[in-house]
């Protein structure tokens, strides 16, 4: 396989080679100057194919020890965050958005251990509501570090959803999902009864180990939440 093979071009061949069992379970593959050679392209093309498949679970890579294929790979999700306004307008629906109250508060105590240790600190937290096709889509219930939007930023018009994906690059983070009975100020927010059941999206995003925000998305009953493998 002589050429100007990329990086993807040399992915695909070791995926080919691990689905068609050319490469065993457990086996330790070639080295990357071997199949450079074979494949004719530089080391460090081979290098970046092998790190992409590492990546998904199915290659394990060991300083000194070589690269072999997983026994039992286990594949990893990845997930981007949407801006919601975005999601509305992929569904074919028409998006709104309401901004509800922007301040400084003290969160409770599960929120701050999030964001520094010790006596909480006034973090700014933002409420607002997201529309589809004038009615409620979810609830966005955000806590921000001051450092990562400022008060000169608004959120009158722009959501702090949007604004942030535009603006801060996070390097990690954490996402949980759960159910949750709709209160009484989420239930005149997404018009639904008291207790109503929610799906609740949890996301907490960092930094370099700094927090950024973290934001709980109420969706209206009925949400169906889709994504990618």
């Amino acid at each position: 396989m002589q050429g100007m093979m990329g990086w993807q071009d040399v992915r695909d061949e070791a995926l080919r080679r691990i689905r068609a069992r050319a490469w065993q379970p457990g086996e330790r593959i070639p080295d990357e100057a071997d199949l450079a050679a074979e494949l004719g392209c530089a080391r460090a093309t081979v290098n970046r194919a092998l790190r992409d498949l590492a990546e998904t679970g199915l290659l394990e890579r060991r300083r000194k020890g070589g690269t072999r294929v997983a026994l039992n790979p286990v594949r990893k999700a990845t997930f981007e965050i949407p801006v919601i306004r975005l999601a509305i307008e992929t569904a074919g629906h028409r998006p709104g958005y309401r901004l509800l109250s922007d301040g400084l508060a003290l969160p409770p105590d599960a929120i701050a251990a999030d964001f520094a240790p010790g006596a909480p600190v006034p973090l700014r937290h933002v409420l607002a509501l997201h529309l589809a096709d004038d009615r409620p889509y979810c609830l966005e219930d955000r806590w921000l570090s001051p450092d990562s939007a400022p008060p000169s930023v608004s959120f009158a018009t722009l959501s702090a959803n949007e604004w942030l994906v535009q603006n801060i690059a996070f390097s990690g983070g954490t996402l949980a999902f759960r159910a949750a009975p709709a209160d009484a100020e989420q239930a005149r927010s997404l018009e639904c009864a008291q207790g109503d059941p929610l799906l609740v999206l949890e996301r907490m995003t960092q930094a370099s180990g700094a927090p950024i925000t973290r934001v709980s998305l109420y969706h209206a009953p009925g949400h169906r939440l889709e994504t990618t493998l």
